[in-house]
């Protein structure tokens, strides 16, 4: 029995009609990366595992379970990009940008691949939206970023979205608190879940992050790093909150927000569905890495940015009422049946392509009537009719399939003109 094969667990096929989402999402990020000074980088679709082990941090969900890593017949241990910044990073460092006028703005749009629990808006292949800003400590860098997704989803139509702000201070003075962290769970432990205990002598930080049932009831009490940060994060934390207020971006303190990933310091934040508690509900989010460069091997270098799942943007699109009418497959469709008119037709097809007319021909083995059904299912705007008769006198049937099927004969040279300037009409 022959197998039948279906798209692999947690990856999905993006069919015609959910194209443009897509192109709107897209189209975008093009106006809206150019409206904030950034030009665009692609890197590979796999790394050296490195880049990610050392760059994501060893003690995150991505590296621990999510990561796809192989070996090459080389013997080099690579894998899938699962998230963008530690790849730009690389590629950063690896092509002399810290030559290049400072800071410099880069985006990209990356197939990422982790092996998650697949749910809605969430795959193990999906394709995510990344601005990183590096070379500065500005504090209003920090609230651009934050701006520029922003603006992103509002073009885009997605509505009952706000921002979750918090800082996880710089690594230093950081250490004060997770002791103080570490005190508070240190009691509680038997009860966590076994991620949590790993995670409290390795990473204490991700016990704020779980997501875990048995932890949940412990992180409100814990203390809040935000209530605790050092002069210096403060004030840059106040003046991030202060650009922010000045947007009118509706902003939230979470003290309890630290994002996952091990580069983090100073800013991090998440924009999330105001209407929608789930725990998958974030769309997208980032915050600052001064120290990822340099866990890279490269020099000092401050950093800024995020990523957002584009699936997980059109999830929301769809929640706003977002809708698109389905696009016609062309313009113009060419009924045809007529002996020897096969290269006559083709020939025709060509010239409106030519003049900037979408058109689709006929099946010239189908009668007139199926192919008459095709360009009426097909959302042309107009019918071109030929057969025997036309060919005979050179010419071809306009049917306007938009209105009351009005139809006019027109020379087949005068065609193509024709018919573009009925459409720019």
């Amino acid at each position: 029995m022959t197998t039948r094969f279906q798209a692999p667990r947690g990856t999905q096929d993006v069919l015609p009609d959910m194209q443009p989402y897509w192109q709107a999402v897209n189209d975008a990020i093009r106006v809206v990366t150019r409206l904030h000074g950034f030009r665009r980088i692609d890197t590979p679709a796999f790394e050296y595992a490195g880049v990610f082990e050392k760059g994501s941090g060893d003690t995150t969900d991505i590296v621990e379970k999510e990561m796809y890593t192989f070996e090459d017949r080389g013997g080099e241990k690579l894998a899938l990009t699962p998230e963008g910044t530690p790849a730009i990073c690389r590629a950063y460092l690896e092509h002399g940008m810290a030559s290049w006028p400072q800071p410099v703005r880069l985006y990209t749009t990356h197939q990422m691949f982790r092996y998650d629990r697949p749910q809605k808006g969430r795959y193990r292949q999906h394709t995510q939206f990344d601005c990183e800003i590096f070379g500065s400590t500005d504090p209003l860098v920090d609230a651009e970023v934050i701006a520029v997704l922003w603006r992103l989803y509002t073009m885009l139509g997605i509505r009952n979205a706000g921002v979750r702000l918090g800082s996880l201070d710089d690594i230093a003075p950081r250490r004060a608190y997770v002791e103080r962290l570490k005190d508070y769970y240190r009691p509680h432990l038997p009860k966590l879940s076994e991620d949590s205990q790993r995670r409290f002598e390795r990473n204490p930080l991700r016990l704020l992050d779980s997501k875990d049932e048995r932890d949940l009831p412990y992180k409100e009490a814990a203390p809040k790093l935000v209530d605790n940060l050092s002069p210096e994060a403060r004030a840059h934390h106040e003046t991030v909150l202060g650009a922010l207020e000045a947007t009118e971006i509706p902003v939230e303190i979470d003290p309890l927000l630290v994002r996952g990933l091990d580069y983090y310091n100073r800013t991090v934040f998440e924009i999330v569905p105001t209407d929608d508690a789930r725990a998958q509900g974030t769309i997208g989010g980032g915050g600052r890495y001064d120290g990822l460069m340099e866990i890279l091997g490269g020099p000092p270098t401050p950093g800024m940015g995020f990523g957002s799942g584009i699936e997980r943007i059109i999830l929301e699109m769809q929640r706003s009422g977002v809708v698109f009418e389905n696009e016609a497959a062309a313009d113009v469709y060419i009924v045809h049946k007529a002996e020897g008119a096969a290269a006559m037709v083709f020939g025709l097809a060509s010239r409106l392509r030519s003049a900037g007319v979408a058109a689709v021909l006929g099946e010239s083995n189908k009668s007139f009537k199926a192919q008459m059904r095709g360009a009426n299912h097909s959302g042309a705007k107009f019918a071109i009719i030929i057969g025997d008769d036309e060919l005979a006198r050179g010419a071809g049937t306009v049917k306007d399939l938009t209105g009351e099927g009005e139809q006019e004969s027109v020379e087949l040279g005068r065609l193509p003109a024709l018919l573009a300037a009925k459409l720019r009409a």
